[in-house]
Order: structure tokens, then sequence, then C-alpha cells
């Protein structure tokens, strides 16, 4: 039996995560704002834990998982899917707004992380499953705050990836692209406050574009969860898992357009060598 730690377990994929992995025989520690909702969503389990956490506070995550180790003695597989989004311009996006969500995207992430890599690093085992998003691998116009967080995700999975291979931990990023769960709700997504009308052509309408795809989204939250548990039985994961046949479209055009402009620019790049 293994134990997951899962954050932002209350509803979404991380509901549907703890419900399957659950299902499979497993312990989950479920982490939430309000565990009362992860109570009232999952119902009573002998192997479910609904603990308090607001990822933006490093005590809590230290809590969240001394609570987990104290009932079920080990940490095998961390997810970190907190989250939430910002639609908006990056001009428009204010400093409280940006603040606001790296605190969460970010800084969550890097303290659950913390407080868990202490345990797996005891065990020398482990697998740490970061939630980024196709917005962390290929930008859009009204995602640009959004995305840079996941694209800081991106990155510190990179790095824990390389660091943590020696100890026996696995570290994964995964990619999801639209799914057809509640991030486009008012609970999941924010919307600038500011809003300026020389944006109207292009954050505009990626603005009456995310109103019109809600709840219309081609990605299935059920076969989402399943991918998840099949991850964690990969004895050698992947660094990087895009999911979605839209995921694998962006990334595929953003690779050839990166490949072209390399070759364009090949001679001005090589350029800034010393010639020795």
């Amino acid at each position: 039996m293994r134990t997951w730690l899962i954050t932002g377990a209350s509803r979404g994929f991380g509901a549907l995560i703890a419900a399957k992995a659950l299902q499979a025989g497993d312990a989950v520690i479920a982490s939430a704002r309000k565990p009362e909702d992860i109570e009232a969503r999952l119902g009573a389990h002998p192997n479910l834990l609904a603990v308090r956490l607001d990822v933006t506070r490093q005590e809590q995550a230290h809590q969240a998982v001394a609570e987990g180790i104290k009932r079920f003695g080990r940490i095998d597989v961390l997810v970190n899917n907190a989250g939430f989004g910002v639609l908006g311009a990056v001009e428009e996006t204010s400093a409280e707004e940006t603040e606001r969500l790296f605190a969460t995207n970010v800084f969550g992430v890097l303290n659950v992380t913390r407080a868990v890599l202490p345990h797996m690093r005891r065990q020398r085992s482990g697998h740490i499953i970061n939630i980024s998003s196709i917005g962390g691998y290929q930008a859009y116009m009204g995602w640009g705050v959004y995305g840079s967080t996941k694209f800081a995700v991106e990155g510190i999975s990179e790095a824990l990836h390389q660091e943590l291979a020696p100890l026996g931990i696995h570290a994964t990023v995964v990619e999801p692209g639209f799914f057809r769960t509640d991030f486009l709700d008012e609970q999941s997504l924010v919307k600038t406050a500011l809003e300026l009308p020389d944006y109207d052509e292009t954050v505009g309408a990626m603005r009456r574009f995310a109103a019109n795809a809600n709840h219309a989204q081609p990605g299935d939250p059920e076969k989402f969860a399943e991918a998840m548990l099949t991850l964690a039985n990969m004895p050698t994961p992947p660094l990087r898992l895009a999911l979605g046949s839209d995921t694998l479209a962006r990334i595929s055009e953003k690779n050839a357009f990166v490949a072209s402009e390399l070759k364009r620019w090949h001679a001005l790049s090589m350029s800034t060598d010393f010639n020795d």
C-alpha cells in the first residue's frame, strides 16, 4: 500500500486522483483549505486522512506532512495539484494579482515539496508529481502571468529530476491541456480587475473563448486521474508527461517553431563565442 499526499484535493483533478488511489487500495493524505470539503466529496474511508493545508503557509505544509506520517508512516507519492488561474494581459495583471498567483502556484509547490522531501530522502524512494499545464510549455495571450507560474514549475521539476535521481526519488511534471473540469469556473479562474480596450482583439478574444469553452473541453478528467495512477506505477517514470491531444499538438508546433528559429539565426547565435 502506497501513501499519497495530494494538494487541492477537495475538487477537480485532486479529488479524482484521491478517489482513484483509494479505489486501488492506497492510503491518501488529502489536503485542502477546508478539509471538511474533502470528507463531503470523498466520504469516510479508513485509508483517507483529510488535512487542512493552505499551501502558501509553510508551517501548515509541515504540519500536514507530520499528520500524514504519524497516521501512515510514510509518503510515497506527492501530487502538487493546488493552484488557480488568472486570465488577463500581462499589462493588465496587477502586482497584487501576480503575487497571489505565484504564492499558490509556485511558492506553494516549493513549500509542500520541501516539507515532504526529508521523509522521501530517508526512505530513499518516492515520486513527486507536479501538475503544470500546456501553458507551462507554450505561452498564450491572456495567460502570460499564469503561464509564467507553470513555466517556473517546469524548471523546478527539471532540477528536481536531476537532483533526486541518485537518491531513488522520481520527479515528473504533468502537462494537461484543456480538461472538462471547473478550471474555467469563477472558483478556479480569476479575471484581472483591469481590462484595457487595446487588448480586446487578443486577450478579449481569449476571454470570450474561455467563456464558451467552459465544460466543453476535450479532455476527460476521469481518464486524467487514471493516467496519474498509471504514472505512479511506472518503475521509470518520465520527466514530462503531456496529457491530451491538444497538448500534444501544441508541443509539436512549438518544437517545430523553435527548431526553425534556431536554424534561421544559427550564424548569429554562433558568432558570440571567443575565437580562440
